[in-house]
């Protein structure tokens, strides 16, 4: 991908070969797609993992087309605790990002003090390109940065890999 135009993040995850992994840090969001969704979480809807049509969406198409050539697409959230309701959805929710063949887990942030990581949520692709999440103060993306800075790309690996060393696979972690 050259590099005089930033590669989109649907570049970047198409094109990778190897692995993509997202590392979440803030304990709520306040993206757009996600205001209706979590006010009916709130208002106690809960998707029914037997009925697979209500809930499949483009994004777990894009998950599955990518593991299905191979790369391995992992996520992990680091989360205070006791959770906020906003991690509780997500947490509710993840089930889906598992059956589209992502691997998920958490880490209570108590547990990352002594990690070195990164001021921003990012994407890292295939241990090259950095697709970072920018957030405002109230949680509304700012927009993302794609960057193949080598030195980047090293400390969203390593930052990455301790807390994935050290967080509790989706199944076994229990919300408190």
């Amino acid at each position: 991908m050259p590099s005089s135009v930033p590669p989109t993040f649907i570049d970047l995850i198409s094109g990778c070969s190897r692995s993509a992994v997202h590392l979440e840090m803030r304990d709520a969001y306040a993206v757009d797609y996600e205001q209706g969704p979590f006010a009916d979480w709130r208002a106690g809807f809960r998707h029914d993992p037997a009925d697979r049509a209500s809930w499949w969406r483009p994004w777990l198409d894009l998950i599955q087309d990518t593991v299905a050539r191979g790369v391995v697409v992992r996520r992990a959230r680091i989360v205070s605790e006791p959770v906020s309701d906003y991690t509780k959805f997500l947490y509710d929710g993840t089930f889906t990002n598992v059956a589209a063949g992502e691997q998920v887990q958490w880490l209570p942030r108590r547990l990352a003090s002594d990690i070195a990581l990164p001021g921003n949520d990012f994407w890292l692709f295939d241990e090259q390109w950095v697709y970072w999440n920018h957030f405002t103060g109230e949680g509304a993306s700012a927009g993302g940065e794609v960057s193949d800075d080598p030195a980047a790309a090293k400390l969203c690996a390593e930052a990455f890999e301790a807390v994935w060393s050290r967080a509790t696979p989706h199944d076994e972690y229990k919300i408190r």
